[in-house]
């Protein structure tokens, strides 16, 4: 195990190809601060070893995903130039870095999980949940405008009526509910969520790396632009017409054949 950010994020690998970061910082129920942030940033971009990671598991230290930024610390007197500085920088290119990597990325949801912590979730592209988890965006209680990129991911995951819901209650929904609105895909027994979020992370790292990879990126750009550009549009095309000339291609179809698990080179 690898500790980060002080001892505050810790990286480990609990199964094949999965990396798993760990947000340890239970003294302020899992706050996000900079250094937190700063390492999740750092972190990602490494993980991007050629196959030897595929998927990467996000989760907090029980009994909390994260309670979101930590701005307990700071100083009346520097409060506005403080708390803009965190969710400006350290915050959005965590967060970028969570969208922009490769391979895929899984939340695991083992508690209560608000604002940013929430964010930090929605920019995963999976998302499993504790039936005992607590999730909220609690902007309308602190008088804060949150962040149009922010809001963006929200739009994206659960469309404009829920994100509404969301942003002018501030209430917390439970699993159950998160999972009927698609804030989350999946939700398991308190007792289940840690090897659940292992397992989903390490059947999404046995897949192919050329398609998982692949089918990311198409994923992605076709998310991010409703019309492509000619430039896109021959970027994709050639992405699946690579894949016909694989090795990997060619391993999948004898071993579905043979009846046996694949062994893929990421070729």
């Amino acid at each position: 195990m690898e500790t980060l950010a002080g001892g505050k994020l810790l990286l480990d690998f609990p199964a094949e190809a999965v990396a798993r970061l760990r947000i340890a910082n239970p003294e302020r129920r899992n706050a996000l601060d900079h250094e937190i942030l700063g390492a999740i940033a750092q972190t990602l971009p490494r993980l991007d070893d050629g196959i030897a990671t595929r998927c990467v598991l996000i989760t907090g230290t029980p009994p909390l995903f994260s309670a979101g930024y930590d701005i307990a610390g700071f100083t009346e007197d520097a409060f506005e130039d403080e708390t803009e500085a965190l969710v400006a920088h350290p915050f959005q290119a965590a967060m970028e870095a969570i969208v922009a990597h490769p391979w895929p990325t899984v939340a695991a949801i083992n508690g209560l999980c608000l604002g940013g912590g929430l964010e930090l979730a929605v920019s995963c592209d999976l998302r499993i949940a504790a039936a005992g988890a607590k999730l909220g965006m609690p902007p309308a209680k602190l008088g804060l405008i949150y962040g149009h990129t922010g809001l963006r991911r929200f739009l994206e995951t659960i469309g404009l009526p829920r994100t509404r819901e969301m942003f002018f209650t501030g209430r917390n929904l439970d699993a159950t509910r998160a999972e009927a609105i698609g804030l989350v895909n999946e939700v398991v027994e308190d007792v289940e969520i840690e090897a659940a979020g292992v397992e989903l992370a390490a059947t999404i790292a046995a897949a192919a790396p050329l398609s998982t990879r692949g089918n990311k990126r198409v994923i992605d750009v076709l998310a991010a632009n409703p019309v492509l550009s000619d430039e896109q549009e021959e970027e994709l095309v050639e992405l699946r017409r690579s894949c016909f000339g694989s090795a990997d291609f060619r391993e999948g179809i004898r071993a579905f054949a043979e009846k046996r698990r694949p062994v893929w080179t990421g070729r």
